[in-house]
């Protein structure tokens, strides 16, 4: 990348040692910009780019004072993601940890914050086609992770002021080389998985680079637009397919055969609160092999409009799915990963 540098200061990522803080983390030192992550545990591939490394909790308000000193932009992309567990583990990490970056924003003068949020804070249940930035909050939502994100999204929205310029993005499933959660959920559970509902719903994704380039840019126009400045943008592919044609691409590309059974919309849902029930009333460990939220999710379309973030920030997408897919199945043969299950 040929791009100036975003600061003259060192620029902060929570997270820097995750999946889409990683990808962040690499434009930003190409560009020749000064990287600090914050993230649970040291990682030695950004030990490898010359990253400074700090290790803390988010819910640890002096550890993210000291992260913020001497930086003038923040890209907060840690969170507790999932689809099951303890409300309140979502809560420390998703919306105290979002309240104590804002501060330590604030107490050490960070001047831009980009926000990685979710769309699922939108999410009610039912279809979203062509959905945009004026859709509300949902009223309702069936997991922890969906209800926290917004919570957190609403509080960086909030903390927008002349002092402090916010923009929060939702990526839509995110995806790619080195993924640790989509991808590595799909391969393991290839031989049980079933298709949920008809397979005709339609979603947006996001190859992993394409998502980070659109922090960078968001970076760049709060600098350049003051004016943008506490808004939300909905970033993807720009391209809606079938959710189970991109399940099945994904299992291609680690030579495993497509999904074959099915199961009902409505099915699914049963089955989901039956588990939820099973696993909360004895305790049980790991999380249910369904959730009420995971069948909405698999059994609806859920893609959107995203003129806003084409308009305001530029973003263009970059990696065509195609492109992403192939650099996925090259990724994984490298890492003996098809082979594996």
């Amino acid at each position: 990348m040929t791009s100036a540098s975003l600061s003259s200061r060192t620029i902060l990522v929570t997270g820097g040692g995750g999946f889409l803080g990683k990808a962040i983390v690499r434009m930003l030192i190409a560009r020749g910009d000064k990287v600090r992550s914050f993230s649970r545990s040291r990682h030695m591939k950004l030990d490898t780019m010359g990253v400074e490394q700090m290790q803390g909790d988010m819910a640890d308000a002096r550890a993210l004072h000291k992260a913020c000193q001497n930086v003038d932009l923040v890209f907060h992309v840690a969170s507790k993601a999932g689809v099951w567990g303890p409300d309140d583990t979502y809560y420390q990490t998703n919306v105290v940890g979002t309240q104590h970056l804002i501060q330590a924003c604030r107490r050490n003068g960070v001047r831009r914050l980009v926000y990685t949020s979710s769309p699922s804070v939108v999410f009610d249940g039912g279809n979203m086609e062509g959905v945009d930035e004026s859709a509300p909050y949902a009223t309702h939502y069936h997991a922890p992770y969906p209800r926290t994100k917004a919570m957190a999204e609403q509080c960086v929205r909030q903390a927008a002021d002349k002092n402090l310029k916010t923009i929060a993005l939702r990526p839509h499933l995110i995806w790619g080389p080195e993924d640790n959660h989509l991808v590595p959920r799909i391969i393991q559970r290839a031989r049980r998985l079933r298709q949920v509902g008809d397979g005709q719903n339609r979603v947006d994704t996001i190859y992993v680079d394409n998502a980070a380039q659109a922090h960078i840019l968001a970076a760049e126009q709060l600098a350049l637009r003051p004016e943008l400045s506490g808004r939300v943008y909905f970033i993807s592919q720009d391209a809606p397919v079938r959710l189970w044609d991109m399940v099945n691409a994904i299992l291609a590309a680690a030579d495993l055969p497509p999904v074959q059974r099915k199961v009902s919309a409505a099915t699914a849902c049963r089955i989901g609160t039956l588990l939820e029930w099973i696993f909360l009333t004895f305790r049980l460990p790991g999380e249910p092999p369904m959730t009420r939220f995971v069948a909405k999710e698999l059994a609806t379309s859920h893609w959107f409009d995203i003129r806003a973030a084409r308009q305001d920030l530029g973003y263009r997408p970059r990696i065509s799915t195609e492109e992403g897919l192939r650099r996925l199945r090259q990724w994984l043969q490298d890492e003996n990963l098809c082979s594996k299950v």
